[in-house]
C-alpha cells in the first residue's frame, strides 16, 4: 500500500491492538480530551450557553424527561 491510500476498515483493524474489556489507549485519549476542554473557559461558555438554550428551548420538556428517567436508575 502506497502512503496515498488509505487503510481499508479490515487493515486497520489488524493493526490495532486488542485491549479487551476497557480500551485504556481511549480512555486516556478522552481523558485528556476532557480536560483540554475543562481547562478552555471560552469552549466551557459556549457549551454553558448552549446547554442553557436547549433547556430553555422547544426540546426543554424532552430534556427534563430525561434526566428524570436518568435520576431513577442513579446509585443512591
Amino acid at each position: 500500500m502506497n502512503q496515498q491510500q488509505k487503510p481499508t476498515q479490515q487493515q486497520h483493524a489488524r493493526q490495532q491492538k486488542n485491549e479487551g474489556e476497557g480500551n485504556r489507549t481511549a480512555a486516556r485519549a478522552y481523558n485528556a480530551e476532557e480536560h483540554r476542554f475543562a481547562a478552555d473557559p471560552e469552549k466551557v461558555k459556549k457549551a454553558a450557553q448552549s446547554a442553557e438554550r436547549a433547556v430553555d428551548g422547544p426540546e426543554g420538556a424532552a430534556l427534563a424527561e430525561a434526566e428524570r428517567e436518568g435520576r431513577k436508575h442513579a446509585r443512591k
